[in-house]
């Protein structure tokens, strides 16, 4: 069963309608923009890092959406800050929560001056246990047009701002009670028995993050900033397609952990699953990660390889990507392909993919096999595209059928 929520509610804002503004947000930006708005607000230079201070936490520690709750700001100062900017975070179109407790927001955007409609983005939250991991989204659409990835077949609308990727963060605190003292949502599905309930984030929603590496980096700045968010880098994931200039330099700039989309060992096999591949063949994308800074086996690289049946499944394939790792501190995880409305592939059946496996972790190489998430509303690996398409009840069923091992 699929729960979709009204939002309407929770965001404030008519899901048809979205309230349109000249005035710029705070919620989402660096220190140093946000010392921009309050100059342009009026305050003196000889305060603006002071009250920046103070703004940061009220927005970032303490997750508010009104100038109002800031009690340690004088009311003209909050008066003055209202006039001139806003609190706003992306604005909620549909909230769904799968049968597993995945939740999925669909999030419309500002609507910039020469857009025709206001563009909209996926964010997914997936709770554990032990943890609870945000999958942010850095592009409207993609450009990579991977064959097995739903997110491909859609064209690159735009990059999102730094506001918008951080923004994709306040919105799933305000959602599942992050903040301190918030209450968890009523509806009682899972989040984890912690404190936090947003442990990880990963850079693995729509879009190739490294071609929109300025507002990625400034806005994983923002969210491991240890007096705001305070996300451990080393809890914070960007996964690439293999865009090989800027892998050395998001290490060096960025120092969070790192994925890379495999998928497959041979050139002539990556270039129609992942099409970037022909410019920047596996030979230069490896020497690439061998270099990744930091890299060593107390920070792997994560190799994510999806597993298609048929294509790229076979036990030779399994012992080409252990040779083809030799050297690089990496874990490799197997991802059962997800299944999504006009799609050519398949999952690989479970037995095999329990024997690929086997011949990974026989090399010395952590290789779990990655439990699909939130399928029944097209929230896991490979599945999200802005337009929210969703799998008829038949499709349902065999996307179910495969995670529960039917596909043997």
């Amino acid at each position: 069963m699929v729960a979709v929520l009204p939002t309407r509610a929770a965001s404030g804002l008519s899901a048809d309608h979205p309230a349109e503004s000249a005035k710029p947000t705070l919620a989402g930006l660096t220190r140093e923009r946000m010392s921009d708005v309050v100059r342009a607000a009026g305050v003196p230079e000889k305060q603006v890092r002071m009250r920046v201070s103070q703004l940061w936490r009220w927005i970032y520690v303490s997750g508010v959406s009104s100038f109002d709750a800031m009690t340690d700001v004088s009311k003209d100062l909050r008066v003055r800050l209202a006039e001139y900017c806003e609190l706003t975070r992306p604005q909620i179109v549909t909230e769904q929560i799968s049968i597993d407790g995945t939740r999925k927001w669909l999030l419309r955007l500002p609507k910039r001056g020469h857009e025709a409609r206001a563009p909209e983005v996926e964010c997914v939250y997936i709770p554990e246990e032990d943890r609870g991991t945000l999958c942010l989204s850095s592009q409207v659409g993609c450009t990579l047009t991977c064959t097995f990835c739903h997110t491909g077949t859609q064209k690159l609308v735009r990059n999102l701002d730094v506001e918008e990727i951080v923004g994709q963060i306040l919105v799933a605190k305000d959602r599942i009670g992050d903040w301190p003292g918030a209450s968890a949502p009523a509806d009682g599905t899972m989040l984890p028995v912690g404190e936090r309930k947003i442990t990880n984030i990963v850079l693995m929603g729509m879009g190739e993050p490294l071609y929109n590496f300025d507002n990625v980096r400034d806005a994983m700045d923002v969210a491991s900033d240890g007096e705001g968010l305070s996300m451990s880098k080393r809890r914070i994931t960007l996964s690439t397609s293999g865009v090989v200039p800027e892998i050395g330099r998001w290490g060096e700039e960025a120092g969070t952990m790192l994925a890379i989309s495999l998928h497959a060992v041979r050139d002539d096999l990556r270039d129609t699953l992942v099409p970037i591949n022909k410019k920047y063949p596996l030979a230069e994308l490896l020497d690439a990660c061998r270099h990744y800074p930091g890299v060593s086996n107390a920070r792997r690289i994560t190799f994510e390889y999806v597993m298609l049946k048929g294509v790229n499944d076979s036990l030779a394939e399994a012992r080409e990507l252990v040779r083809l790792l030799a050297g690089i501190p990496a874990k490799i995880n197997l991802i059962p392909f997800n299944p999504w409305p006009g799609t050519d592939y398949a999952c690989s059946d479970w037995a095999q993919i329990e024997k690929f496996a086997d011949v990974v972790n026989k090399a010395g190489y952590a290789s779990p096999v990655r439990t699909p998430r939130g399928r029944d509303i097209l929230a896991a690996c490979g599945q999200l595209k802005s337009e929210s398409l969703r799998l008829r009840a038949s499709e349902r069923g065999a996307a179910n059928n495969v995670q529960d091992g039917g596909g043997d």
